[in-house]
């Protein structure tokens, strides 16, 4: 599953991209100061926008822990989606790529290849997570999995949930059903290349 993304753009661009949707953000902490980043790996901040409780229509921009302590003290970065309500605590984990490994095609080689997938004609996406305040680390958040999509079923037995453009509006809106907005994108709607 996927435990490495990409967010190179800036909080200008981010906040612009939402504003297309007639979604204002706001930085409740403050503007975050997002760095171009090629690799966000599990225990690294990255930037979400969560639900504002009881406003609609805007999102907090903010950045937070990727995983926290599950059993075992082992990090959880991915969560199964199926079966389940998430009535509140969601978030958009905003993102311009995402990495999946598979076993190296070239003989001999130990390190697995590695392969970068972008959303075709968008300057970013997001992810469906949660987030949840833990003892251990503070508040942190988790990207939602499910079923692959044809794009990533010849990479990767499951999937990150990528919310469609006129998804987010209802993500940041704990009252519409999550269920209805997981699905997975047309054949095409991600680009892929091999990075490694």
């Amino acid at each position: 599953m996927c435990n490495d993304y990409r967010l190179t753009v800036d909080v200008a661009s981010i906040v612009e991209d939402f504003a297309d949707l007639k979604i204002k953000i706001r930085f409740g902490e403050g503007a975050p100061n997002i760095a171009a980043r090629d690799d966000i790996k599990i225990t690294d901040v990255g930037a979400i926008v969560r639900t504002i409780e009881g406003v609609r229509g805007e999102g907090d921009l903010v950045q937070r822990r990727w995983s926290w302590p599950g059993q075992n003290k082992r990090p959880v970065y991915n969560f199964r989606s199926e079966g389940r309500a998430f009535g509140s605590n969601r978030c958009l984990i905003v993102a311009d790529g995402f990495y999946e490994f598979t076993d190296a095609a070239e003989k001999g080689k130990k390190r697995k290849d590695k392969w970068l997938f972008t959303k075709r004609d968008e300057p970013i996406f997001c992810i469906g997570g949660i987030w949840r305040e833990t003892k251990e680390v503070g508040e942190a958040f988790t990207m939602l999995t499910m079923e692959p999509g044809p794009d990533i079923a010849p990479y990767h037995d499951r999937q990150i949930v990528i919310l469609e453009r006129d998804a987010w509006t209802g993500w940041l809106n704990p009252s519409v059903p999550a269920q209805s907005l997981i699905r997975p994108l047309p054949a095409g709607s991600l680009l892929v290349e091999q990075v490694g």
